[in-house]
């Protein structure tokens, strides 16, 4: 018999259902990008985001239609989160003009307008003034509106950072900032880059509420966005919250990730993101282990069925490149 979640300790199941179809699709994604990028298929750069399904997830899950994000160039994860189509993501990847942005932008500067995605972005801290930008934007349309930017440790070191929070600080905006703290700088730890290493506390010198949540606990992450989400529409934002998680892998793809210390991997992959909204499932409702391979499954079939089409796809033409150099 399936095992019955205890009363006082429930979430409705379809949120459970929705964090953990996330948080796997994003595992798929990138795990099989990897693979695609070993094949030679996807030209530059690709970061992955495994280790970190729950910052993406959890905050996107708790969002509203009409509000915003903007992203990293870590930024897979936000963009499934936030609702793009597998298939459009995967031809961006592979420079199909079936793509996002017709393959111009590839891995680090997939866009989404039309789910709220304000984009990727290759230049560490960027998303942080454009997320305010478009939190001011809501504000002077009266549109209670929540823009989300999701920024690094390593960008909390940029002017921009402390700017843009400023400004969001002072003009009340509806901007959420999420440091995503994996505790590297590429190779270069937080405690070599800063003397106060809990990054919270930046927000709380600008009078902006600041909190430290669990960023490989997609509950807790949820739970941290709903209500600064629901302060926000009521004037009272904006608000800063360092999610705490741990990548998996190197900076990059390429990045053995050889100065991540043994202990600090096994601490984390205990606490891996993905298995603790599979635990979820199982903890809080009725669903069994062959329901939720049932879900695997279909996760790993859409992002089959997504290089087919991708593969299926044309390049932009020579012509096609001239003219948008042209319009551009």
């Amino acid at each position: 018999m399936p095992k019955k979640p205890s009363a006082g300790n429930t979430r409705p199941r379809a949120l459970l259902e929705k964090i953990y179809k996330t948080a796997k699709t994003i595992r798929v994604f990138e795990s099989e990008g990897i693979k695609l990028y070993r094949r030679g298929l996807i030209r530059g750069y690709f970061h992955p985001y495994l280790g970190q399904e729950a910052i993406a997830t959890g905050a996107c899950t708790a969002l509203k239609e009409g509000d915003y994000i903007a992203s990293t160039h870590r930024g897979h994860g936000h963009c499934i989160a936030q609702g793009a189509e597998i298939k459009k993501m995967v031809a961006e990847l592979l420079q199909k003009k079936t793509g996002y942005c017709k393959g111009y932008g590839g891995s680090m500067h997939i866009a989404d307008i039309a789910k709220g995605n304000l984009g990727a972005n290759g230049i560490v801290g960027a998303g942080t003034p454009l997320g305010v930008g478009a939190a001011l934007a809501s504000q002077i349309r009266g549109s209670d509106a929540v823009t989300v930017t999701f920024t690094s440790d390593g960008a909390s070191n940029n002017g921009t950072f402390l700017e843009g929070l400023n400004l969001a600080a002072i003009w009340n905006l509806n901007f959420i900032l999420v440091i995503e703290n994996n505790q590297y700088a590429v190779s270069t730890t937080i405690e070599e880059s800063t003397r106060e290493t809990e990054l919270y506390k930046r927000g709380e010198s600008l009078g902006v509420p600041s909190r430290r949540v669990d960023g490989n606990d997609p509950l807790a992450v949820y739970d941290a966005i709903e209500d600064c989400a629901k302060l926000c529409r009521e004037g009272k934002g904006p608000f800063l919250i360092e999610a705490v998680t741990y990548r998996h892998t190197g900076h990059h793809v390429n990045d053995p990730g050889s100065y991540m210390p043994d202990e600090k991997k096994k601490y984390y992959a205990e606490r891996d993101p993905v298995n603790r909204a599979r635990q979820y499932l199982l903890d809080m409702t009725d669903l069994t282990e062959a329901q939720i391979a049932a879900f695997d499954a279909e996760i790993e079939q859409e992002f089959a069925d997504a290089v087919t089409f991708a593969e299926a796809s044309g390049e932009v033409s020579v012509e096609e490149f001239k003219e948008f150099l042209e319009t551009y």
